[in-house]
């Protein structure tokens, strides 16, 4: 699209010699051409770490919700972007209806819904997957709400994905 606008720009500066046009050529030219330099100094970003971020590399997230206790593990550690996840959620009571999807917490990325296995009534498991973001810098949140004697409760978890570009 870009070189075809710059062509047009081509033929109508040839045929009418106007001063204007010929200005913004050469500005189209220059910005063309210096967005096709390669980047030679490019470096990966480092992130600090933020503490409060679940650390999947410690060990499992655990966070409280109506007296329950609960603790939110995904494998591999560093939850990479775009790669099959092995999610792992365990309760220190017996929990029914639950559900967990992924959230972005700073960004929209869609709703993520997570298909959750029961193994007994205080272990869930699921397979995870979610997309990259061109930031590099993508906190997200595991949102789950279960039932504790017909109460609905909610627990919120916030992971950075690929935690291994973290200091």
């Amino acid at each position: 699209m870009l070189t075809e606008l710059v062509k047009r720009l081509f033929i109508v500066q040839h045929t009418h010699k106007s001063v204007v046009l010929r200005v913004l050529y050469a500005c189209l030219a220059a910005l063309f051409i210096s967005g096709c330099e390669p980047n030679s100094n490019k470096t990966t970003t480092a992130f600090k770490a933020d503490p409060s971020l679940c650390d999947f590399q410690i060990g499992a997230c655990k966070k409280s919700a109506g007296g329950t206790d609960l603790a939110l593990s995904i494998s591999p550690w560093n939850t990479p972007s775009e790669k099959p996840l092995k999610l792992s959620l365990t309760s220190s009571k017996s929990i029914e209806n639950v559900k967990i999807r992924i959230e972005g917490r700073d960004m929209f990325m869609g709703i993520i819904p997570v298909n959750l296995t029961e193994t007994d009534k205080k272990r869930y498991q699921a397979p995870l997957i979610y997309g990259s973001c061109s930031s590099g810098y993508m906190v997200w949140q595991a949102i789950v709400s279960f039932e504790v004697n017909g109460t609905e409760q909610f627990a919120i978890f916030d992971f950075l994905a690929d935690s291994d570009k973290a200091n």
